[in-house]
């Protein structure tokens, strides 16, 4: 029988094949009854598109396999086929630790109301401020995070300054929450505002930045039920209306 209504579920990072334990049968028992028209969303930092395909198609629109990744061509097939082998649909926004030069070269489409990049039939990128209605409910997202590891790491290798979003992602985000009057269901993002920084570290909190500090601005305006973040590596609840994911999966 056709599941009439759509189920959505959201996590928090899965960081590649690290912290995928997560979504096996074992600690995600309900996934044996849901089917691709319900939806599991991770909240950033995915990182299963990282290296690139065998069949690298989107060199064309510009992205170019660092050398330091050529050896590990294929390992994103493998992890994205066991994500298009699941009986659901799963969706991600992305964080900070992604290959955005790569996410951002596959094309761009429609879906359910929003842009997105399919990576997969049935795994989906949620684009940056978009608003999308998935089974009577609205989703406001807006991926990205600033990496507090950064030196650490090796630009267009490891790190890539896209990780925070471009002029032209915080106009579109505004634009789309005033076509929809500024009242969604639910927030879905990767960092989380000001603000809750502040509730969520008490002795101390990240380095506060421009993304952070636009999540904060809109508290005074948008109405939502629950604003879902990751991030932090925490299952946490700084207040009613605000939840940090990491091995948590819960239903909307």
């Amino acid at each position: 029988m056709k599941n009439i209504c759509n189920r959505i579920f959201v996590t928090g990072d899965t960081h590649g094949d690290f912290d995928i334990n997560k979504l096996n049968k074992q600690n995600f028992a309900v996934q044996e009854q849901l089917t691709k028209d319900d939806y599991l969303i991770i909240v950033g930092d995915f990182g299963a598109c990282w290296y690139g395909g065998k069949d690298i198609e989107h060199t064309n629109v510009g992205y170019e396999i660092p050398p330091r990744h050529r050896s590990k061509i294929g390992k994103d097939d493998y992890l994205l086929d066991w994500y298009e082998s699941k009986s659901y649909t799963t969706l991600f926004i992305d964080g900070n630790h992604e290959n955005h030069k790569l996410l951002n070269s596959f094309p761009v489409e429609s879906w359910h109301g929003g842009l997105v990049h399919r990576i997969r039939p049935s795994v989906i990128h949620l684009m940056r401020g978009q608003v999308y209605e998935i089974g009577g409910k609205t989703l406001f997202t807006m991926g990205g995070a600033d990496s507090v590891d950064k030196e650490y790491r090796i630009e267009d290798c490891s790190w890539w300054k896209e990780e925070l979003p471009s002029d032209e992602e915080y106009e579109t985000a505004l634009a789309n929450l005033d076509k929809c009057n500024w009242k969604v269901d639910y927030v879905l993002t990767h960092c989380c505002g000001d603000n809750i920084l502040s509730k969520f570290f008490w002795t101390h909190h990240p380095d506060k930045d421009k993304l952070t500090n636009f999540f904060m601005t809109l508290e005074d305006k948008l109405e939502y039920k629950m604003w879902f973040f990751g991030h932090h590596h925490k299952d946490y609840m700084p207040d009613n209306t605000h939840r940090a994911l990491y091995n948590d999966v819960v239903e909307l």
